[in-house]
C-alpha cells in the first residue's frame, strides 16, 4: 500500500513542475486523494460490497470533485492533474503511467448491464482537459487526446 502511494507521489512530482515537495502532494493535490479513495472503493467493489463501494465513492466525488465508480479499473502511478469534473465510468481501464486533465470524460454508450461500455486507455496515455472519450474502445498505448478549445 505504502509502497504504491510513494509510486503515486513520485509520478505526480515528476510530471507537474508546480509540485514542490512529496508534502504538497500528499496535503494538496486532490486527483490523488480520489486515486487513493478510489483503491478502497475498488476493493469494496471486488468483494461484493456494493453499497459501501458506491458510497465511498460518493464520498470521493464530494471531498475532490472528482467522480470514479469503484468498478473501474485504475493501473499504477496514474496522475489526475487539476481533477475537478473529472468522470470515469464503471467498465472504463486505465494502463499505467496515464495522465488526465480536468473536466475529462470516459463514458459510456451503451444501456447494456455487464457489457464493456467505457473506454480502455492503454499505458502512457494523456487525456487533455473536458476530452469526452466514449465508448467501449480501445486507446493505444502513448496516445495523446485533445480537447476541443472554443474562443468567445
Amino acid at each position: 500500500m505504502f509502497d504504491r502511494l510513494r509510486e503515486d507521489i513520485a509520478a505526480i512530482r515528476e510530471r507537474d513542475p508546480a509540485a514542490r515537495s512529496a508534502w504538497e502532494v500528499i496535503t494538496c493535490y486532490s486527483g490523488l486523494h480520489a486515486i487513493v479513495l478510489h483503491r478502497f472503493a475498488h476493493a469494496c467493489w471486488r468483494a461484493q460490497w456494493r453499497w459501501l463501494a458506491r458510497f465511498v465513492s460518493q464520498m470521493e466525488r464530494f471531498l475532490t470533485g472528482i467522480e470514479i465508480h469503484p468498478g473501474a479499473t485504475l493501473g499504477r502511478r496514474v496522475f489526475i492533474d487539476h481533477g475537478m469534473g473529472v468522470v470515469i465510468g464503471e467498465t472504463a481501464e486505465i494502463g499505467d503511467d496515464c495522465t488526465i486533465y480536468q473536466g475529462m470524460t470516459l463514458g459510456g454508450t451503451s444501456l447494456t448491464r455487464g457489457a464493456k461500455r467505457h473506454p480502455t486507455l492503454e499505458s502512457g496515455v494523456i487525456v487533455g482537459a473536458g476530452a469526452k472519450v466514449l465508448g467501449g474502445f480501445t486507446v493505444g498505448a502513448e496516445a495523446k487526446i485533445g480537447s476541443k478549445m472554443r474562443s468567445s
